[in-house]
């Protein structure tokens, strides 16, 4: 080997390395563990131990008197009739075993208060901050994944947030540790500052609690700010590098953005043109960040004669699935009787597309063809679905194992995800 390219060698590593090094930080790649299919906003006056319980009855209820086999699944959905087969008795026992993977107590726009004095109104919310807390202690384990919403860090509510926030911190915190899989929602962000001062307040609650794990927090992009910045730079990309590793997910909110970008009430919603803009837009600035992405909601509710609830069933399932479809694997749910089209669209997904996927992995790794000749990035995505597909109940393992000849570890391996040595997980 010559010594002049020893030298080009050399002198690369010294232009390149801090480049390498400086992106390996702002993208460490996928991150290990569960991503919810769903966060469930309850308000917080309507909030207790047993609201999980609750709404798992009420969706099985709704369920059972409006779809009697699966053919009445298959025709409200558009699912194929087979595929509608396997799905009802997987939703039945996810309505049974596990009805909200997460749960957001709401103390922000799902929490109006009476008009009455500013005392009295901050009597109200640290009462319900006491009580909801208490709450969640006595029901810790109902839900894989829970934490709150508070008010958003504008001036006007800035100082009533961080409060309800310390308090129920610290009401919940027990010898120095958050309840599994907690998670702070931090609402209507207009600029990286305030992502910024959101890890000051996080800093703060380690420190007064003594917090043994990082507190992480979700970015809601619910104003058009959050997009596009006043010199026409996608501020959420800096967002996510602004929140120095605690960022855990970027929440599309649809109605607060489609109002920001003045959309007409009667036409604002997950499928519209603005929505999509801004959800390409959250996709590239996350992408291997390990930040998750979650779609926003529907406020057509299942509820009232037999046929609006099909209808908004089968306006909700087919939501659904084109979040999915687009790479958005998590949504937000706002009643019970929303569940069942939740589980039943994901589920259908997942399962659609098992043999292929399945195949394709076995095919990579040796054991199989497939007819597909796969590069290591459509293995990392095809393992990644599977892996999704296993964490929500979609799969079952003895079915990934049959097909595939992986276990779930194998899974996250070829998935490159991070491991739990690397940045904090959810």
């Amino acid at each position: 080997m010559s010594d002049g390219l020893e030298r080009l060698y050399k002198a690369l590593d010294e232009t390149l390395s801090p480049v390498d090094a400086a992106y390996a930080a702002a993208y460490p790649g996928p991150t290990a563990g569960r991503q919810p299919v769903h966060t469930v906003y309850v308000p917080v006056d309507r909030y207790d131990a047993g609201t999980v319980r609750s709404w798992g009855e009420q969706a099985r209820q709704v369920l059972s008197e409006h779809i009697a086999d699966a053919g009445d699944l298959a025709a409200i959905t558009g699912m194929e009739p087979e595929l509608a087969a396997e799905v009802l008795p997987l939703v039945h026992a996810k309505l049974a075993t596990e009805p909200i993977e997460d749960l957001r107590i709401d103390f922000e726009d799902g929490f109006p208060q009476a008009a009455v004095s500013a005392a009295d109104r901050d009597a109200d919310e640290d009462a319900h901050v006491a009580r909801a807390a208490a709450e969640l202690r006595a029901s810790a384990g109902s839900t894989p994944f829970s934490g709150i919403r508070f008010k958003c860090f504008e001036a006007p509510t800035r100082r009533r947030g961080v409060r309800t926030l310390d308090a129920f911190v610290g009401a919940v915190a027990e010898n120095g540790s958050l309840p599994d899989g907690f998670v702070v929602t931090l609402p209507k962000v207009t600029s990286p500052e305030q992502v910024s001062a959101m890890v000051s307040v996080c800093e703060h609650l380690e420190s007064t609690y003594s917090l043994t794990e990082p507190v992480r927090f979700e970015i809601q992009i619910e104003t058009p700010q959050a997009i596009c910045g006043p010199d026409g730079s996608a501020q959420v990309a800096t967002m996510i590098h602004a929140a120095a590793g605690r960022c855990s997910g970027l929440h599309y909110g649809t109605y607060d953005y489609s109002a920001g970008c003045g959309i007409a009430a009667e036409y604002q919603a997950m499928d519209h043109p603005v929505a999509d803009h801004a959800k390409a837009t959250m996709q590239v600035a996350a992408a291997g960040t390990g930040v998750f992405l979650s779609d926003g909601s529907t406020n057509r509710i299942p509820v009232g004669t037999a046929a609006e609830i099909r209808s908004a069933w089968a306006l909700h399932a087919r939501l659904v699935n084109r979040s999915l479809r687009r790479g958005f694997y998590q949504g937000w749910d706002l009643h019970p009787a929303q569940l069942p089209t939740r589980f039943a669209a994901t589920f259908a997904f997942y399962r659609r597309s098992f043999p292929t996927a399945a195949a394709r992995i076995a095919a990579y790794i040796g054991r199989a063809e497939s007819g597909y000749l796969d590069e290591p990035a459509t293995a990392r995505a095809l393992a990644s679905f599977l892996y999704r597909g296993l964490s929500c109940g979609a799969l079952t393992t003895d079915e990934v194992r049959e097909h595939t000849g992986v276990d779930p570890e194998e899974l996250q391996l070829l998935a490159g995800f991070r491991t739990e040595k690397g940045p904090s997980t959810r």
